[in-house]
Parts: structure tokens; C-alpha cells; sequence
């Protein structure tokens, strides 16, 4: 009887190996393939309006400037210098880049490259000693729901109701050219100013020399992006950061969610749904 109980219990044993082992191939290749060709991502902050709400989910592919520690999909806070097959991004990609303070992964547009001089003069980018050029182009007119409420304090004079009664945050545009063409549009509130009377890094900083191996990143939304701008310690991206941080250029929104009603009702993810969004190319356009 003994042996009989024996051999019944090894194919069961063996049965929960090959459960286990297959369970392990099949997280390792999601793990494998958001490291090294693409991963999703969703966007919790405003820091990149109008390109990104909060809310989107989008397509960050991992290939284009080759492979370091911030391509991982688990990485830590540390930066680890070397980058298989490296290449450096283009001004106005938009990038996620590993935060040297905690290793969270941000997102954000490139502005300067290694060797590139780097000012903000109230709001206006100064890049190797010469303004970017930028025009006016309107109101972003970014619809107000549960995830772009448009209600703190920088942005409640903002809320328009439109003819059709839609309700709306009429935000400041500007389309902003870099040298290499890429053109894209920011938005800026104008100058806001500290006690004592001096401008916010947001809107007078530098001029920066961008040092070798290095990039320099800003936030489209430029009076709420903690980014190159800022230090650590107020949560941005410390100056320039390493080539190395890169984990991967934006490409397309797959969808987006307005985060209205519960999530508890299956109906919400079709109701909440932002359906103009869904398809919308990340990278800049070239003039």
C-alpha cells in the first residue's frame, strides 16, 4: 500500500513543477519583452499637457537609444554607467527617464543635448544663447473630467464653459520649434513668482552647459513639470541627467480614461473611456 501511495503522489508533484516552471516562462518573457522592446505606461501627473493627460495610457518603445539599467522593467535608483548599442535621442522626443533620488520612472521632452547651453528666461527657452521659437497658438481647451479637474489653485482662473455648455481648461498655447524642427506645442501660465519677488525656476533658470554622456528635459506643461529644472530634493530631475536614466522614447496613446465612475462597474471602462485620444502619435512634428 505504501508504494502504491508513493507513486501516486510523484506525478502530482511533478504536475505543480510544470505548473510553476510554466507560470515562470511566461512572466520572464513579458519581463524580457517590456525590458527590451516595448511597455505599456500610464500617465498619473499634468506635467506633460496637452501631449499627455493624466489618465493615458501609452506605448514607450525600448530600443531606440539602445539598452541600460533604466530599460529594465524593475530597476533600482541607482545609475549604472553603460548603455548597449547607445545612441542619443533627438531634441523634442519625449522620453521616460529613471529619477536618480528614488528610481521612478518620469516622463518628459528632450530640450538639450551633451554640449548645449540651457536658460529659461521668463518661460521662453534659450538654447546655445538664442530663444527657441515659439507663437501663440490660442487655448489648449483640454475638456475638464474626474482626472483633469482644472481646479488647483494655478488653474482654477482657467475653467471656461464653451458655447455648447462643455466645460473646459482654456490653458495658454504655444508652439515651440526646436533647431532640429521638431515643433510641438507647451503650455504657460506666465510668470510666477516666489516670496521676495524672484521668478520661479519655472520660469527664469540657468544658462547650464548640458555635459558630456547628458540630456536636458522639460515638461510641456512648464509651470507644473518638476523636471531638469528643479533639484532632487523638490522632487525633479536634478539638471541634466544621464544618458543612461533614458529607459525609452513615447510613441502612440492607446487609450485613455477619464476616471469617471467607480471602476467597480465594468460599464466605467467603456463609459470613462477618452475615445479621440486612443491612436495619437507621441513623437514631434518636423518643419
Amino acid at each position: 500500500m505504501a508504494a502504491v501511495d508513493q507513486a501516486a503522489v510523484v506525478p502530482q508533484k511533478q504536475g505543480w513543477v510544470r505548473t510553476l516552471l510554466a507560470w515562470g516562462l511566461l512572466f520572464g518573457g513579458v519581463f524580457a519583452f517590456q525590458s527590451v522592446a516595448a511597455k505599456p505606461f500610464y500617465i498619473p501627473s499634468s506635467s506633460m499637457m496637452p501631449a499627455l493627460l493624466k489618465g493615458d495610457r501609452l506605448v514607450v518603445s525600448k530600443y531606440p537609444y539602445g539598452w541600460s539599467y533604466a530599460s529594465l522593467s524593475i530597476h533600482g535608483s541607482g545609475v549604472v554607467p553603460g548603455r548597449l548599442f547607445g545612441r542619443l535621442p533627438e531634441r523634442g522626443d519625449i522620453v521616460t527617464v529613471a529619477r536618480r533620488e528614488d528610481g521612478s520612472d518620469l516622463i518628459k521632452r528632450v530640450i538639450g543635448l551633451p554640449g548645449d547651453t540651457v536658460a529659461v528666461s521668463h518661460g521662453v527657452v534659450i538654447l546655445n544663447g538664442k530663444p527657441v521659437p515659439r507663437v501663440s497658438a490660442g487655448t489648449a481647451d483640454i475638456p475638464v473630467d474626474a482626472n483633469v479637474p482644472c481646479d488647483e489653485a494655478m488653474l482654477a482662473p482657467f475653467r471656461k464653459v464653451k458655447a455648447d455648455g462643455s466645460l473646459v481648461c482654456a490653458l495658454p498655447l504655444f508652439r515651440e520649434t526646436l533647431p532640429n524642427g521638431a515643433s510641438y506645442d507647451v503650455i504657460d501660465l506666465g510668470d510666477t513668482y516666489l516670496p521676495g519677488g524672484y521668478l520661479s525656476p519655472r520660469d527664469t533658470y540657468g544658462p547650464v552647459k548640458v555635459p558630456a554622456g547628458h540630456v536636458f528635459l522639460m515638461g510641456d506643461n512648464r509651470d507644473q513639470s518638476a523636471d531638469s529644472r528643479f533639484s532632487l530634493e523638490e522632487k525633479g530631475l536634478g539638471g541634466p541627467v544621464p544618458v543612461e536614466s533614458l529607459g525609452g522614447r513615447a510613441e502612440i496613446i492607446t487609450h485613455s480614461y477619464s476616471g469617471e465612475g467607480s471602476w467597480l462597474n465594468p460599464l466605467a471602462y467603456l463609459t470613462a473611456l477618452r475615445g479621440s485620444r486612443a491612436g495619437t502619435s507621441l513623437r514631434p512634428e518636423h518643419r
